[in-house]
């Protein structure tokens, strides 16, 4: 019986373009709290009067360690608010659960991946937000140690999660590497098409969008082989299908975030 029910989840298939127009939409909202309330919001209601916000940074004439690690704090506090109502989500579709999955993934890991980033090349917002406090390279290395070990934490998590509350089986290798690598590469994707539009220069493209989501995401790409013994699904194990309502939002929403807000928008108090 129990070769019978493994056989047939093999058979349970996941609709390549919606997973991606569902990891688009994920990842959208996941640049736009960091960039856009964690950085840009931050500012404004803090002393800034006016700056550039765009999908690989925010930028203004005030600068404080609150903003720069408003960000993160953004993304790690819209984690704890998706994991929350993933596992609150007992009715929901397959589709809405595995939206609320990868919202969870792309800001756990971009949260928890940006205190190491930070820390090893002494780069971005954490670098910033320890720029200053002495000995530097103590705080590098809580940077590089904590980033270490709250990122593992989060594969952990996400990977838990998948099989858990979207109900895909541990044992079913084909289903997972489809429902985490097509996110990983749409977010890829996504963040670098909008990226090169930005108005502050090609640089960031290197150091901002792709770090932060060929790096930060990476986790995606092997959080497969370290879902723990024994976790198995609380929840239905259908397959995503097409659904076209999913796929027009993501187009219509992708488009505005590469051409508006990849471009810029200045934004005042």
């Amino acid at each position: 019986m129990a070769a019978t029910v493994s056989a047939a989840s093999l058979q349970i298939n996941d609709d390549a373009l919606t997973v991606c127009s569902i990891s688009f939409l994920a990842e959208m909202l996941a640049n736009v709290l960091h960039e856009g309330l964690g950085h840009a919001a931050t500012a404004l209601l803090t002393g800034a009067q006016s700056g550039v916000l765009t999908t690989v940074a925010w930028s203004s004439d005030f600068e404080s360690k609150l903003v720069e690690a408003g960000g993160t704090l953004a993304n790690l506090a819209a984690a704890l608010v998706f994991w929350i109502a993933l596992r609150s989500a007992l009715s929901a579709t397959v589709r809405w659960r595995f939206f609320l999955l990868i919202s969870l993934a792309f800001n756990l890991l971009a949260g928890t991946g940006y205190f190491f980033f930070s820390g090893v090349t002494n780069f971005g917002d954490w670098a910033l937000v320890i720029a200053g406090l002495h000995p530097h390279w103590l705080w590098r290395s809580l940077l590089v140690v904590g980033g270490i070990a709250s990122y593992y934490s989060a594969v952990f998590i996400v990977g838990t999660g998948l099989v858990r509350y979207v109900g895909v089986p541990r044992n079913d290798l084909r289903r997972l590497r489809n429902l985490t690598f097509l996110p990983y590469f749409s977010a890829v994707l996504l963040l670098c098409a909008a990226g090169l539009l930005n108005p502050i220069g090609i640089q960031l493209m290197w150091q901002s969008a792709l770090p932060g989501a060929a790096g930060a995401h990476s986790g995606l790409l092997w959080l497969m082989y370290y879902i723990p013994k024994g976790t198995v699904p609380e929840r239905s194990s259908d397959g995503i299908d097409r659904n076209y309502t999913w796929i027009i939002v993501a187009v219509t929403l992708s488009l505005v975030f590469i051409f508006v807000l990849g471009r810029g928008i200045t934004l005042h108090r």
